[in-house]
């Protein structure tokens, strides 16, 4: 082994694998925090593939810098306390299956799993937009709506692993037009994440099946306006649930709609609107690593 990979294998490494949907990522994290790596490649659309997929990820990492390090893994979804298989995730491929354990068995070494939003948390709270913060609830609007939870720098996942997950709360103070809501995957009606996900702001603009939001902040006709506004509305009072009940010092904005810069001027305007308090002193503010969040979170895992 040359001399400088000599010594670096004598720092430990933390490797953290972001399971997407469409993507996964790797990075390779030293003891300090500083990346030494990272790639990524196209998500396989089926178990067995994504457990090779993820084996080769780290494999390949390790090669590279000739370090073998600990291995957390972002998911959209989380474990089952009870069975410990995997349960309410998008990527439906997954759910079932004893993620964790297979991949342990594929690896040679414990691995370690959480929700990509509790990943997203625990990467801001450490050295992102939330460092330094008592509190820090995570937000992710994407695809998908999700959220993590952070007090005193530990990751709170909850008794049933479910910490967090407002996306399947309904939208509180629900307009008679938006009631009783759109049907969610999840069986039920009206659930938050089928008003502020991305397809159904594209949806909500541009009509049913569409399901790209990217461009809305950049268009000024009536439809893109209407649609724009009353998701910022809607998401104020989603967020006033979770100051109300969890009352964060930081609340952080992750996901692809989390680049829309009105919402870091109109949400603390509408926030007061709706939570029970003389004074809302919550910052909310976007993700400082970006996408680059979960997977950064998930290499911090072996620290939570």
């Amino acid at each position: 082994m040359p001399a400088s990979l000599a010594r670096r294998s004598l720092c430990p490494m933390r490797i953290g694998v972001d399971l997407g949907g469409t993507k996964t990522e790797v990075v390779a994290l030293d003891a300090a925090g500083q990346v030494l790596l990272r790639r990524r490649q196209l998500t396989p659309p089926d178990y067995t593939g994504v457990i090779r997929g993820v084996t080769e990820l780290v494999r390949g990492a390790e090669a590279e810098l000739g370090i073998q390090g600990t291995v957390g893994v972002g998911i959209p979804g989380s474990l089952s306390p009870e069975t410990g298989l995997v349960r309410g995730a998008n990527s439906t491929w997954l759910n079932g299956g004893r993620l964790d354990a297979d991949l342990a068995a594929a690896l040679g070494r414990p691995v370690r799993l959480s929700n990509d939003a509790n990943c997203l948390a625990l990467s801001e709270a450490a050295d992102g937009a939330g460092a330094g913060a008592a509190s820090v609830f995570a937000v992710i609007l994407g695809t998908g709506v999700g959220g993590g939870l952070v007090i005193g720098g530990r990751l709170v996942e909850g008794f049933n692993r479910i910490g967090g997950e407002w996306g399947h709360n309904p939208l509180p103070w629900m307009s008679a037009a938006e009631f009783p809501g759109p049907a969610c995957w999840c069986g039920k009606q009206g659930c938050i994440e089928t008003f502020l996900s991305g397809p159904a702001l594209a949806a909500d603009s541009d009509g049913p099946g569409a399901r790209d939001a990217s461009g809305l902040p950049g268009r000024s006709d009536l439809a893109a306006r209407g649609a724009l506004t009353r998701h910022t509305d809607r998401l104020a009072r989603a967020l006033a649930m979770v100051a109300n009940l969890l009352d964060p010092e930081v609340i952080v904005l992750g996901g692809g709609l989390s680049n829309m810069a009105h919402l870091y001027q109109e949400l603390p305007l509408l926030l007061p609107r709706h939570v029970f308090s003389d004074v809302v002193r919550t910052r909310i503010v976007p993700a400082r690593h970006g996408d680059s969040s979960g997977v950064l979170g998930a290499a911090r895992l072996w620290e939570a």
